[in-house]
């Protein structure tokens, strides 16, 4: 559990960084992150 709470925040942040450098790329970084938090909520 402690991996996951780090792990989301983390996530969120290198998205956000990554769609002030390429907006174009917004799509792509939030369908990916909802997947990965969709997985994490699984486990």
């Amino acid at each position: 559990m402690t991996i996951n709470l780090a792990l989301e925040p983390i996530l969120a942040i290198l998205a956000g960084i990554a769609i002030l450098i390429v907006p174009r790329l917004l799509n792509y970084i939030v369908a990916i992150y909802l997947i990965v938090v969709g997985v994490l909520g699984l486990t």
